[in-house]
């Protein structure tokens, strides 16, 4: 089987779970003898030997203006699509993200017409409108990939209604859709007037990799430490881990709050720890990549991720990787798989600090965690994604071919 693949973003040039999803699901697809072109909008440095790898800005059109040199990257938004296009005054891009949306989607008419492939699979909206233009130019079935929806990204509030329409455009569109979760799969039929009839959940997974620590954090001399790594943004909830840390440090100050990463709420978070009068025990570590993440995960006591909406959430299984118990929001899809961890619902700041509390105190707790954990964690697999992902594919196949 051969699958031509539209992404927007692939390790290590990712900057959230989306592209870490696209690298472990396509390696298990190639386990499974599928051939993957897989389609970014630009020309990054990427090695992957196990599939083709296609770059929008690559492909030559007959039409001049459809020479694509985009300014898509990941997470991103019309503001800081619009601050991007002003850095760069040139009249190649779209004026706006969506005429860059639209723009992909042209490059995505001609890829489609040279070369050879059975199925399309669009990951996230971003890439909605490329596998639709994809089908029309082919007549081959599409499958869409829903990784995180309009209503995950703002919480449910002041939702963008163009992104809205091109989410909805693209799942009525496809011939199947692929929810990560349950959770995602009720968002969609609640929101986008989607029959559950027509979606597949695939959870996400997780890569088993050995890092060690190499040497420990002098933070962990007097302190425990509790690490955030995310996007700082509404959907990861940022500000309800600072809300909890301000009430851990009533009752345990020797305790250090790590912020990992990077986002549009940043200077916002960093104002409220100024604001809450704990500046001295929140550190801002940056975007972390590679090895640092691992370490990251490695030198913290507990793991927190407490999204507002978090359609998957593989952090959580790469903390327990490394050997890092974990509290989760219950308003995730990986709260539907991982049953050793502690959960709570993103908004209870109370509970949500009684437990970071009490896995701090508690030795004989952090270790059943860490150990539970680590057992639950060995039947997660990308290849066992595959194969249902692999499943979904002969299903939509089967579909078109009126089976």
């Amino acid at each position: 089987m051969k699958v031509l693949m539209f992404g927007w973003e692939f390790p290590p040039f990712n900057s959230g779970g989306l592209g870490t999803a696209c690298y472990g699901l396509t390696k298990g697809l190639s386990n499974k003898g599928v051939d993957i072109i897989f389609v970014l909008p630009k020309s990054v440095p990427v090695n992957a030997d196990f599939l083709k790898i296609i770059f929008g800005d690559s492909i030559a059109s007959a039409k001049k203006h459809y020479i694509f040199n985009s300014l898509l990257h990941p997470y991103i938004t019309s503001a800081s699509y619009n601050s991007r296009l002003s850095a760069k005054g040139s009249s190649i891009y779209g004026a706006n993200l969506f005429e860059e949306v639209n723009r992909y989607s042209l490059i995505a008419e001609e890829i489609a017409k040279q070369e050879n492939f059975d199925i399309i699979h669009s990951h996230d909206w971003l890439t909605f409108k490329s596998g639709i233009a994809a089908k029309k130019v082919s007549h081959k079935p599409l499958v869409v990939h829903v990784h995180a929806t309009e209503f995950d990204r703002t919480g449910g509030n002041g939702i963008n209604q163009y992104v809205y329409e091109i989410e909805r455009h693209g799942m009525h569109e496809a011939d199947l859709i692929i929810a990560v979760s349950n959770y995602t799969k009720n968002k969609i039929v609640e929101h986008y007037g989607v029959s559950p009839e027509k979606i597949r959940v695939v959870h996400n997974s997780v890569e088993f990799e050995n890092y060690t620590l190499e040497q420990a954090s002098k933070l962990k001399e007097n302190n425990k430490i509790v690490l955030f790594l995310g996007r700082i943004t509404l959907q990861k909830g940022p500000d309800y881990f600072i809300y909890a840390a301000k009430k851990v440090l009533e009752h345990y100050p020797n305790t250090i709050f790590v912020v990992a990463g990077s986002g549009d709420m940043e200077k916002q978070i960093i104002e409220k720890v100024a604001e809450l009068g704990i500046s001295d025990k929140v550190l801002f570590a940056g975007f972390l990549r590679g090895k640092d993440v691992h370490q990251a995960y490695q030198m913290a006591d507990l793991y927190v991720m407490p999204s507002v909406s978090e359609p998957f959430g593989i952090t959580p299984l790469e903390s327990i990787i490394n050997g890092t118990p974990v509290l989760i929001s219950k308003q995730s899809g990986v709260s539907e798989v991982l049953s050793h961890c502690l959960k709570v619902d993103f908004w209870d700041i109370l509970e949500m600090s009684n437990k970071i509390v009490s896995v701090l105190q508690y030795p004989e707790l952090h270790t059943s965690l860490k150990e539970n954990g680590k057992r639950e964690i060995q039947r997660f697999s990308w290849d066992k994604s595959a194969e249902r992902c692999l499943n979904v594919y002969n299903e939509a196949l089967n579909f078109a071919g009126g089976i």
